[in-house]
């Protein structure tokens, strides 16, 4: 069903909009509310955006509010943003008319309960929730198509961690992130915690690598076109451990889930495996690239593929809930060398967490030409990012 709402109402101050109407979710309650470790929750405002810190040369603003916890987002041919909303079920269309780098306008082009992952190619958009890819015309104003085509519906359950994520890399395959069922269990079903290649010919998929915990973000280095992913490490081991990944994530390449994690790092809680020991099985595994802190919880990752920024790339941290010194809440920049070799990391955007309190949980990601969108979903703001 589509749904098209003019904004003639409510603007908020900044001349932003504010969806607060028939089949939007309404805002987070602004009451402060402390769940163990997790930092209590503040109602976003100027004042706490005014102490956002970007990047050298950067700056962030406010370019949509309202929108309840918009999750993955994909920029469309004519500077369009899609915005999937898993709570909600349904994907919007944002558009800024006036040109004045705040959206003013929104369309619901789907209704699709559970959705999250989204990605285009060839006139078409690919949605997908925890167990369906479905393929939509795109239309020329941008809107969906009325039929959908369901292409794969019997993706593996989600159970934990349901947030599938897709993208077509540069051979043209089809690729689908699908997390582990659990914790730390000893998947039953090797298309979980796993990155499945689909053949968009036939549409049957294949294993491309395991031992993937849940690698929510991935995409491709524009110099080298090889594929890297963040990788969530396990909960319940330490406030220091198991570290967040990055990954270069090649074909038949074992990531070391769940008998180990960054460096090939033994967890030494589990039983051995049967017929073999925990670092017999772990030896042949990948290891990580770089380490992040514990439980930071990567969300989208994505590199710049054109601009002097061309082949580095941005990660968001959603932020720990189960960690005593809260780490995440901040996008980092990643950076590569000219071979495709990551040197290191700097922040991009900072200030979400101010002590034991949060306004903003980073977790969408699209970069555009001239333009960086972060989705946070804690308070319904998508931020609009560029350069000065």
């Amino acid at each position: 069903m589509k749904t098209k709402y003019q904004f003639t109402a409510f603007l908020c101050v900044m001349g932003l909009l504010s969806y607060g109407q028939k089949g939007i979710p309404p805002k987070e309650d602004t009451k402060k509310v402390t769940i163990t470790n997790f930092p209590t929750h503040l109602e976003y405002s100027s004042s706490l955006a005014s102490g956002l810190k970007t990047a050298n040369g950067w700056q962030a603003t406010p370019a949509a509010m309202g929108l309840g916890k918009p999750r993955m987002l994909y920029i469309g041919k004519k500077g369009q943003l899609y915005v999937t909303r898993r709570d909600a079920g349904d994907v919007l269309m944002l558009t800024d008319t006036n040109n004045d780098g705040r959206f003013d306008d929104m369309t619901r082009v789907a209704d699709f309960p559970g959705v999250h992952g989204i990605t285009a190619k060839d006139d078409f958009m690919y949605l997908c929730n925890n167990n369906k890819v479905l393929r939509y015309a795109l239309n020329a104003d941008g809107t969906l198509g009325k039929a959908a085509d369901t292409l794969i519906k019997d993706l593996p359950s989600g159970g934990q961690h349901a947030n599938r994520t897709m993208d077509f890399g540069p051979d043209g395959k089809l690729y689908i992130s699908v997390g582990s069922v659990c914790n730390d269990c000893k998947e039953s079903d090797k298309e979980t915690a796993a990155m499945l290649q689909v053949d968009p010919q036939t549409w049957k998929r294949t294993l491309y690598a395991s031992g993937l915990r849940n690698t929510i973000g991935f995409d491709w280095q524009p110099q080298t076109k090889e594929m890297w992913g963040v990788d969530n490490g396990g909960d319940t081991k330490g406030d220091d451990w198991p570290p967040e990944e990055l990954n270069k994530i090649i074909m038949g390449g074992n990531y070391g889930f769940p008998f180990a994690y960054g460096k090939k790092e033994v967890d030494q809680s589990r039983e051995d495996p049967v017929g073999n020991t925990k670092e017999g099985w772990v030896k042949p595994t990948q290891a990580s690239i770089l380490d992040f802190p514990a439980h930071s919880a990567p969300i989208a990752f994505a590199f710049f593929d054109s601009g002097k920024n061309k082949g580095d790339a941005l990660v968001c941290w959603h932020g720990s809930w189960n960690r005593q010194n809260p780490s995440g809440y901040k996008v980092e920049r990643i950076k590569f060398d000219s071979k495709g070799n990551p040197t290191g990391s700097e922040d991009f955007l900072t200030g979400f967490l101010i002590g034991s309190e949060r306004f903003g949980r980073p977790a969408g990601l699209a970069i555009g030409s001239d333009v960086v969108y972060i989705s946070d979903d804690a308070n319904g703001i998508i931020y609009a990012l560029k350069q000065k």
